[in-house]
């Protein structure tokens, strides 16, 4: 990639918003991040808003996207109570990290949202070049951002990745997640990646839980961050009340 996806790369026409869903801490009943999920203006769902994403358009994409999570997140004061920011990026979307961070801290400065606050995800369910992909994560972490991996468990980059670089969350994927209180082998597969990302000094976050009994088995497994529909469901332009967001002792209680 060169300047000239900056330079003379397509704008992105279609007008997005965000929507923000809860990653919790179940231990201690509080937010820990809102990730920033892209929606169309008219009401389209990410998949819609994905579908006009071209090889000429997508640096001006990123961009958009990374700027519009940030304004929506200062608008709602998404920091207020120690909450981070998590906002997705595209790797092929990056061709030089500091020139192209210029933008996001623009938003950031302009919207008086801390910089500390951001962490920045991306999927692992595309193949990539591992040098650039690290070369992104280590420029961010210099910068003082936190990183994050999603999907994982789901893509290419995988263990080789990991033996690279350590970022500072990684998020389970929902795969992995879906029945595990029923799945003998995903409970073995979850437990032990677990423990491997502790042993590495890395914050995992179990994504896609709709259940009380998937919630119970990974709260048995040591989990405190989770993500899914049965803590909250995404909500557009507005940060959502999270359901179950209490100390473990609470819900143990009255499970």
């Amino acid at each position: 990639m060169s300047c000239v996806a900056c330079r003379d790369g397509a704008g992105f026409e279609l007008p997005i918003t965000m929507a923000f869903q809860p990653i919790v801490d179940v231990r201690t009943g509080t937010v820990f991040a809102y990730e920033a999920l892209v929606r169309g203006q008219d009401g389209g769902g990410a998949g819609s808003v994905l579908a006009q994403v071209s090889a000429e358009n997508r640096y001006a994409f990123d961009q958009l996207c990374r700027t519009t999570a940030i304004e929506w997140a200062s608008k709602l004061d998404l920091a207020a109570d120690g909450a981070s920011l998590s906002i997705n990026f595209l790797p092929n979307a990056v061709y030089e990290p500091r020139a192209c961070i210029r933008a996001t801290l623009a938003a950031a400065m302009r919207t008086s949202f801390p910089v500390s606050r951001i962490i920045f995800e991306f999927t692992e369910d595309e193949s990539m070049d591992t040098d650039h992909i690290l070369n992104i994560l280590r420029s961010y972490r210099a910068m003082g951002f936190k990183t994050a991996i999603d999907d994982f468990g789901a893509g290419f980059a995988g263990l080789g990745l990991l033996c690279k670089f350590q970022p500072d969350i990684v998020k389970l994927d929902m795969a992995l997640i879906r029945g595990i209180d029923t799945d003998r082998v995903k409970r073995a597969i979850v437990a032990n990646t677990l423990n491997m990302l502790r042993d590495l000094g890395i914050d995992p976050v179990c994504e896609g839980i709709e259940t009380f009994d998937e919630h119970n088995a990974l709260q048995d497994l040591g989990v405190s961050l989770m993500q899914g529909y049965l803590l909250a469901k995404p909500a557009v332009e507005a940060l959502p009340p999270v359901s179950w967001a209490r100390p473990v002792e609470d819900m143990a209680r009255t499970a």
